[in-house]
């Protein structure tokens, strides 16, 4: 299953609500959102600085993971960074691919 890494930064009003919801709430409820998508949460952590929360899913495909960066950030409480992650194989597969391309002014 695909692999994101999502970066969330919450709004003032995402903070109030961390605050009443407590971390604990806060990955519980996006926990459920992403079993709704038929995905798992592998990894949430907060972190300080310009993102609060960083999360790695496993979701089925990019229309799941759009989905829920649309769903949080129309929520209007957080924007949402989400990265599509790849394997050590992947980007083994992609360094074999010739690729025509002429680099601006060469």
């Amino acid at each position: 299953m695909p692999k994101y890494l999502c970066l969330a930064s919450y709004t003032a009003e995402g903070l109030k609500g961390l605050a009443k919801d407590k971390g604990s709430g806060r990955r519980s409820a996006l926990s459920k959102a992403v079993e709704s998508l038929g995905g798992k949460v592998e990894a949430f952590y907060y972190a300080l600085g310009k993102h609060d929360v960083a999360v790695i899913l496993d979701v089925p495909n990019n229309a799941s993971a759009a989905a829920l960066s649309v769903t949080i950030g129309a929520s209007g409480v957080a924007s949402l960074r989400t990265v599509p992650l790849l394997t050590v194989e992947e980007m083994d597969q992609g360094l074999t691919k010739a690729v025509s391309y002429r680099p601006p002014g060469r």
